[in-house]
Order: structure tokens, then C-alpha cells, then sequence
């Protein structure tokens, strides 16, 4: 047991190192509903929203995130619903994470309105033990972590108005052990959590300016910070650039198909060592939304 104990720490001590415990994304301001349940409606209409995410192109076992969701306002009541599926792969591991939000939205004002958020969360983590090349063919101590099933809540606060944003969420309350040896854990799925702000100013009648923020604070890893600003041209096409602290630098690009369709592109390049072992990393969204009565939200937005 100590020896496959070694081997599961050579595997995940890299990924660890990068403290990508959550699924990572450039494009946060777009997919706040993975992060933040009390998100779930705040849009006022039903958003259907898909991300394929490839991380350190050419670097063997780096990360793939594909991610599905869907929220919406519950008719003319204050409560939103959201449903969404994440698959995460990182070298031998493949997540499949599924969550449902409800959030219940008051209004502080004439403006903003704040939403509350509970997330619940079904996981299954899976090793594909071919990788790790075991010393025993067959070993139970690796194959008994096919499909393991963890259960997760999670809870948020969404203040919100058609300009501005700040939120603060906690997806996952309880820490669950990937992968352990019934000694020691190797792989632990820790609390992160969330601090998303932003604010949209009109610099002229057909451009906007948006700066966004995300911190990310997980226990025994370095706090993570992505800053970004994003320019609206004619409320059709978007450009920007983010930095993510110490790790990172992005550029994006959108735009707004339709009144409904909306798609985007990010690439982030590494300036850290791992620069010199990969060619960056792509990222690439689409939004479609359902509006009622022919009617469609009159301030774009970049949330």
C-alpha cells in the first residue's frame, strides 16, 4: 500500500502544485452559474450556456474541462433554477460533476437586486489505472476508485444590477478525499472559495468598458487572482485582455450572433515554466437564450 501511496503522489503532485482543485476558466464573467448557485435566473431569462476548455496544449495529461448548464428565472416568482454538468480530465483522472441550483432574489433598491444560492452536487471520479502502470495487474486498491460517488452542498450571495456584479460563494462546503490509501489522502477535493466582482462603464453611446475581477482562496495554496477588462463595441462585438495573477495572460474576443446567440474565444498563455512545455490554451463559449413575448434584455451585459 505505501508503494501505491508513492505512485499517487508522483501522479497528482504537479496538479496539486497548480492547485487546480475546481475546474479553471478564463471566461468566468459568462459561466458564473458553475461557481456561484445564486446566480441560477439573474439574467431574466432561460440561458442555455456550453464551454470546451483545452489547458497547456501539448503538455501530456493537462487538463480538458467541458461544461454544460442551464438556469432560469421560475416564472414570475423570485426563485431561480439551475442544472449543469462539468467533465473534467486531468492526466489518469476523469470527473463528471453534476450540480442543481435554486436561488430566491430580493430587491435592495430601485436598481440592485441580491440573490441567495444553494448548490447541490453529485460526483463521480474515476482512475484509469492503465496510466499509473501498477506494480500488481488487477490491483483492488486501484480499481476500487472506478465511478467513486461523492455527494456536495454548496451556497452563494449574488448582488446584482444591469451594470454591476459582486458575489461571494462557496461551491462545495465539504471536503471529500479523490484519492487516499486509507492512511493518507493524496488527491483532497478542498473548500474553495470565490470573491467575482465587476461594473460596466459607458465610455461613449456605442462603447462599453467592463473590468472584472475573480479571487479564488484554497486552503494551503497561494491566492489566486484574475483581473480582466473587456471592451463592447456597438453591442455586437467584445475584446479583451486578463491577467491571472503569477500564472497567466488572456486574450477574448465575443460576439453577440443574435439577440439570443452570443459565442466567444479565449487564449491564455502560461508565464510561468510551464511556458516552455506547451503552446497556451484554449477556450471557447456559446450562449443561447429563450426570451418571452419577443422581448430581450435592453442593457448588454458581460455577465
Amino acid at each position: 500500500m505505501k508503494k501505491i501511496a508513492l505512485v499517487y503522489t508522483l501522479v497528482f503532485t504537479g496538479l496539486v502544485g497548480f492547485a487546480q482543485q475546481d475546474a479553471q476558466y478564463t471566461q468566468y464573467m459568462y459561466n458564473t452559474i458553475n461557481i456561484n448557485p445564486a446566480y441560477a435566473g439573474s439574467r431574466g431569462v432561460m440561458s442555455i450556456f456550453a464551454l470546451h476548455r483545452t489547458q497547456w496544449v501539448g503538455l501530456d495529461g493537462a487538463p480538458v474541462t467541458n461544461a454544460v448548464s442551464i438556469n432560469t428565472p421560475l416564472n414570475n416568482s423570485n426563485l431561480g433554477l439551475g442544472v449543469s454538468l462539468v467533465n473534467d480530465k486531468i492526466g489518469p483522472t476523469d470527473e463528471n460533476t453534476l450540480s442543481v441550483d435554486l436561488s430566491y432574489t430580493i430587491p435592495t433598491s430601485e436598481t440592485f437586486k441580491l440573490s441567495f444560492g444553494i448548490k447541490g452536487t453529485a460526483n463521480l471520479f474515476d482512475v484509469d489505472a492503465s496510466v499509473l502502470n501498477p506494480e500488481t495487474s488487477g490491483d483492488l486498491a486501484l480499481t476500487n476508485y472506478n465511478n467513486k460517488f461523492t455527494p456536495n452542498i454548496g451556497a452563494g450571495l449574488y448582488l446584482h444590477s444591469d451594470k454591476a456584479y459582486i458575489g461571494l460563494s462557496v461551491p462545495n462546503f465539504i471536503e471529500t478525499n479523490r484519492y487516499d490509501d486509507n492512511e493518507i489522502a493524496i488527491f483532497k477535493e478542498k473548500i474553495n472559495y470565490y470573491l467575482i466582482a465587476g461594473y460596466v462603464f459607458d465610455l461613449d453611446y456605442n462603447l462599453k468598458f467592463k473590468p472584472a475581477l475573480l479571487t479564488k482562496l484554497v486552503e494551503g495554496a497561494p491566492l489566486q487572482v484574475d483581473v480582466s477588462g473587456n471592451f463592447l463595441f456597438n453591442d455586437k462585438f467584445s475584446a479583451g485582455l486578463a491577467y491571472r495573477w503569477s500564472a497567466a495572460v488572456s486574450a477574448m474576443v465575443g460576439f453577440q450572433v443574435s439577440d439570443a446567440i452570443y459565442i466567444g474565444y479565449g487564449y491564455d498563455l502560461a508565464t510561468t515554466k510551464l511556458n516552455n512545455y506547451n503552446s497556451g490554451s484554449h477556450e471557447i463559449f456559446f450562449r443561447y437564450e429563450l426570451f418571452k413575448n419577443n422581448k430581450r434584455i435592453t442593457t448588454p451585459r458581460f455577465f
